[in-house]
Formats: C-alpha cells, sequence, structure tokens
C-alpha cells in the first residue's frame, strides 16, 4: 500500500508544486471503508468453524449471510491495488520521474520483505518459516516495482498496457505449466494460483501479479482525474463506474468473456443469483475486476464531500493503510490463539502451515454471529491507535521519512 497527499488543483497555468490546494478526502475515506470490511475477512478466517471444511462460495455447502460476508471482502484487494496506483500519480506530482521511481521500487521490495518475513511470521507465530502465503501486499509490492519502470513510458501507453492486461489475461486461462520446475513457478506467478513445496519450505502463490499490475497501471493512469477540476472528476468517474457494472452484466449474462467459471440456475432464484455474483479472484478476472471496481468509481464520484463525524473517524484507518494491515493481523492471531487455548485447541498459537491447511484445528471455531462480534470489537479497538499513529506519522515524517513505509 502507498499513501500519499491527495490533491486537486484546478489552476492550470499554475505549477501544483507552488499552490495551495485542498485534501480530497474520497481516497482516504474509500481505503477507510475497505480496511474495515477487510479485517472481517480475517477474523472469519481464524474464528468461523466453518472456515476448515469448506470455501464460503462454494454454493453447494454456503449459506446466503456467508456468502455475501465472503463475497463484500472481495472489493479490498483491487481497491487496494487500484488506489496504490492512484496515489503513486499524485505522489509524483511532489517527486522528479527518478524519485518517483526509486521510491516505488524501494517501496515495492520493502513490501514482499513484508510479506514474506513479517506477515508470514504474525500470520502463524511459527519462527522457522515453514509456510509463505503470497498475498495481497506482495502482489502490490511487485506491482510497484513494475511500475517504477512502467512510469517512465508515456501515460497513453501506460493505459494501454493496463487495458490489455485487465481484458485480456483471461485469454489465457487454458495454458497451463504442470510441474514444480522454473516454468511453472514462472507461470503461477504471473497467472495461475498454486502451491510449491520445496524442502521443508510451502510457497502458495496465492495472488498471480499479470491482472494485478493492469489494475495498478490504471489506477496510475485515473490519478490524472485528482488534479482536474471538480465536476470533469465526478462526471469521468460516475461514467466509468456505470460502464463497469454494465459491461459485467452484460458479459455474466451471457457468459461471453471474462472468467473461468460461468453462473447457472441454481435450486432458487437466491442462489441462482449467489451463482451469478459468484465471480473469480485468483487470479482476478475481468468480471470480477468490473463489479469490485466499478462500485469503488461510483464512490468516489460522491463522496467527495465534506466529512461528517462517522466519515472522519474512518478516514483514520484510510490515512495508515500499512500500520493498520500489520497491526490487525496480529492481534487477529492473538485473539484467536487464546481462544484456542481456552476451547482446548493450543495449535491456534502456532500453526505449522496455513491456517487452512491445519487439519489439527479442525472443530475449532464460533458461528457467524461471533465473528461478526469480534469484528467490530477489533474495528473499535484499532481507531484510537490508528488515531494516535495517523497522528505521530504526520507530526514526524519530515524527521524520520522511514515512516512513509509504513
Amino acid at each position: 500500500m502507498i499513501q500519499t497527499q491527495h490533491y486537486t488543483n484546478s489552476t492550470i497555468a499554475v505549477p501544483i508544486k507552488a499552490t495551495k490546494v485542498a485534501r480530497i478526502e474520497s481516497i482516504d475515506l474509500l481505503r477507510g471503508v475497505v480496511m474495515i470490511i477487510m479485517a472481517l475477512d480475517h477474523v472469519r478466517d481464524f474464528f468461523h468453524h466453518d472456515v476448515y471444511y469448506y470455501d464460503p462460495t462454494d454454493l453447494t455447502q454456503t449459506s446466503p449471510i456467508l456468502f455475501f460476508t465472503r463475497f463484500i471482502t472481495h472489493f479490498c484487494a483491487p481497491v487496494f491495488v487500484f488506489l496504490a496506483g492512484t496515489s503513486a500519480f499524485l505522489s509524483g506530482k511532489r517527486k522528479s520521474k527518478r524519485e518517483l521511481s526509486i521510491f516505488l521500487l524501494t517501496r515495492g521490495i520493502w513490501l514482499v520483505f513484508v510479506e514474506l518475513f513479517i506477515l508470514s511470521l504474525i500470520k502463524s507465530f511459527n519462527p522457522t518459516y515453514p509456510y509463505f502465503n503470497l498475498q495481497v501486499i506482495w502482489a502490490i509490492g511487485i506491482c510497484m516495482i513494475v511500475l517504477s519502470a512502467l512510469i517512465h513510458l508515456k501515460r497513453a501507453y501506460i493505459l494501454i498496457i493496463g487495458l490489455a492486461l485487465v481484458f485480456g489475461h483471461n485469454l489465457l486461462d487454458n495454458v497451463h505449466v504442470g510441474g514444480d520446475g522454473v516454468a511453472s513457478f514462472l507461470w503461477s506467478f504471473l497467472h495461475e494460483q498454486k502451491l510449491f513445496e520445496f524442502g521443508r519450505f510451502t510457497f502458495f502463490l496465492n495472488y498471480p501479479v499479470m491482472a494485478w499490475i493492469g489494475i495498478m497501471a490504471l489506477g496510475y493512469c485515473c490519478g490524472s482525474l485528482f488534479v482536474a477540476d471538480e465536476n470533469t472528476r465526478k462526471k469521468t468517474l460516475t461514467w466509468m463506474g456505470f460502464s463497469a457494472i454494465a459491461l459485467f452484466i452484460l458479459l455474466r449474462l451471457g457468459n461471453w468473456y471474462g472468467d473461468p467459471h460461468p453462473w447457472s440456475i441454481q435450486r432458487n432464484a437466491v442462489f441462482s443469483f449467489l451463482s451469478f455474483m459468484n465471480v473469480t479472484k485468483y487470479p482476478p478476472s475481468l468480471q470480477y475486476t468490473l463489479i469490485t471496481l466499478g462500485p469503488a468509481l461510483l464512490f468516489l464520484a460522491y463522496a467527495e464531500k465534506p466529512l461528517r463525524q462517522i466519515g472522519e473517524k474512518i478516514v483514520v484507518y484510510g490515512r495508515v493503510p500499512m500500520f493498520y494491515y500489520i497491526l490487525h493481523f496480529l492481534l487477529i492471531h492473538s485473539f484467536a490463539s487464546i481462544a484456542g487455548v481456552l476451547t482446548g485447541y493450543p495449535e491456534m498459537v502456532v500453526l505449522s502451515k496455513s491456517i487452512f491447511r491445519t487439519p489439527e484445528i479442525q472443530g475449532y471455531g464460533f458461528n457467524l454471529a461471533v465473528v461478526y462480534l469480534i469484528w467490530i470489537g477489533l474495528v473499535l479497538l484499532l481507531y484510537p491507535i490508528c488515531k494516535w499513529y495517523d497522528r505521530y506519522k504526520r507530526e514526524n515524517l519530515s524527521r524520520y521519512p522511514f515512516l512513509s513505509y509504513l
């Protein structure tokens, strides 16, 4: 995740660096909303009883409320990645191309390190590192490394590359590379979710990066809207948002293109609708991207207004995304460890592999109502901590530049 100051300036003739501008809170507000929603999915991962038995999007076993508990969190990763690209563009308004490129490169390397060695430890509490689950922070890091090179191209070329990756990668869905050799690893790195075991180490390439690179590139190109006048920005974001949703409905209705798993008529209307919405995240299909980023673009278009009391609190989470992300996983696993010990499952303290691949703790967990209560309590607990860090970071960033990486 990358966080910058987000500005608007309607005076084209005056350099942005020299003009006093107002912060656009809608970006932080959207990021804060998805940070809160994201915590629900991770609390479910560590606390819900059924997580060890079936996927919440498995229509043969799920319930509507469980399905949408999972589906609502689909918005998080694409919004993170898209806004990281947008923020990179806005950061470039205060940096030279070379400075921005170096920042993105070093930021990307740092995020890959965080995923491999900090988050892997927090999620497992196992210092032997038997299992590396390469998820969204890894993907954002790789995307930033690629973007550090792409920004030297003309913006039109970046847009073409982004559109080609987002709209075209599903053409490769039937391409598979078997085995666990270098070619298979590289293909999985780009486009196919896969598990690799090398001796005692297990690597799960959960977020193949090809499509995510495209999403970040499109977010970077959309950054120009946030230095345009408000009316232009709102009209363009509205048109883009509704167009994305309409294209999703069109493609999905006919099962034409853009998702490897077509929808079908189910046992009743509710489950038929669930099937229609059950799009593919790993890797993010075109249809998945359209139905998640479309509403996000509309949110950006219509949330740009003075913040009310609740909005001011949500923005706090959006201003410290990396700090929040690391801390919320640490708290979730810590609380789950305590719950595991108290309910007779001490294995929750140290997970030898992914929480989903630990058969010793099958039987542990709670119902969905408890999951929601824990989620609400976690978010409330994190608020004063994030508010403190947000204030500390803003007051000390010039003195401690490394704070921009957390």
